[in-house]
């Protein structure tokens, strides 16, 4: 695929990918859209080496075929998993840790829109930054899939969580999910507010995907021993830092990608996902807010929607 707009998306024949040892095949009823997905198609941001081409960094399907050292009993498998790639089509390889089998109360669709931000929001809030029952969190995008899903995972573990949103309308939704508070960027200062909200103690991790532009009013928002997580520069790159504040208030700053980790690094992952909030998933307490499913077929009207910022939650594609 040429990178550009979203008219260069199209259906198209490829060879059947095959498993290789310690993977899986799966059949895909359907995936999910991330940003990355967007700026892959804008030749932005290229898949790992050794990756498919394909995008799309999740889905939901069948086990059809397993690969070397893979048991052959995980054949018929229902299964939602983590990708570096080549979720947007009928077929899809994983490493066989990070296809895990989706509970009885998910729909096809709530499954492929699962892996990616729950997992996303688990390494970075929770073991790089080690939120604690009883502390507070902040994050950018509280309509996105990231932010719906931290507001469910914090909510389940007992913190507080604070967002950051584009209109009223978003806020009132992620209030209505059980955030906190819900602040609309464009209409006031998101520090100010925040301060006042904590009675200027501020939040104790703040999970941040604009970048430059918030990076100081980040830094103003954390409490003593505060720790900000960087996901995406979405807002630039570079942005000049107060060290004296980073001291002062004994700050983290920590970077975090999953997309490249190594796939062992994944399958760890997964498992402690799944020993933390596996029985909140069973139970169904943990599902992601679907906001739209599109066909295949309509992949790029489907960009376009994300690529507005009207949604909330995940944009799902229906694939089989």
């Amino acid at each position: 695929m040429r990178p550009g707009d979203e008219e260069v998306l199209q259906l198209v024949e490829l060879p059947s990918p095959v498993p290789g040892p310690g993977e899986v095949l799966i059949r895909v009823m359907a995936t999910a859209l991330n940003r990355a997905d967007l700026l892959q198609r804008q030749g932005r941001y290229p898949p790992p080496p050794g990756a498919s081409q394909v995008l799309g960094l999740e889905c939901a399907g069948v086990i059809v075929r397993v690969g070397e050292g893979v048991s052959p009993a995980r054949v018929g498998e229902r299964v939602m998993a983590l990708l570096a790639g080549g979720g947007y089509a009928e077929e899809a390889v994983a490493p066989a840790g990070c296809a895990v089998p989706i509970p009885p109360c998910l729909t096809w669709e709530q499954a492929a829109a699962l892996p990616e931000a729950a997992l996303t929001v688990f390494l970075t809030v929770f073991q790089l930054a080690r939120l604690r029952p009883g502390e507070a969190l902040l994050v950018h995008g509280g309509g996105s899939g990231i932010g719906t899903t931290a507001i469910a995972m914090g909510q389940e573990v007992g913190v507080e969580v604070f967002v950051t949103a584009g209109t009223r309308e978003k806020c009132n939704r992620c209030r209505e999910l059980g955030a906190r508070e819900a602040i609309c960027y464009r209409e006031e200062d998101f520090a100010a507010r925040l301060l006042d909200l904590t009675g200027g103690r501020g939040v104790d991790v703040v999970l941040d995907s604009v970048g430059a532009p918030y990076l100081a009013r980040n830094l103003a928002v954390l409490a003593q021993g505060g720790r900000l997580v960087l996901i995406a520069t979405m807002g630039g790159g570079e942005a000049p830092i107060d060290l004296r504040t980073v001291l002062r208030k004994h700050l983290a700053i920590i970077g975090s990608t999953l997309r490249s980790r190594p796939a062992a690094e994944k399958e760890a992952l997964v498992a402690a996902f799944l020993a933390s909030f596996g029985e909140a998933l069973q139970a169904g307490r943990l599902r992601p807010v679907i906001d739209s499913v599109y066909p295949l077929a309509e992949v790029a009207d489907a960009h376009r929607h994300m690529a507005a910022s009207a949604h909330v939650g995940k944009i799902v594609l229906r694939v089989s």
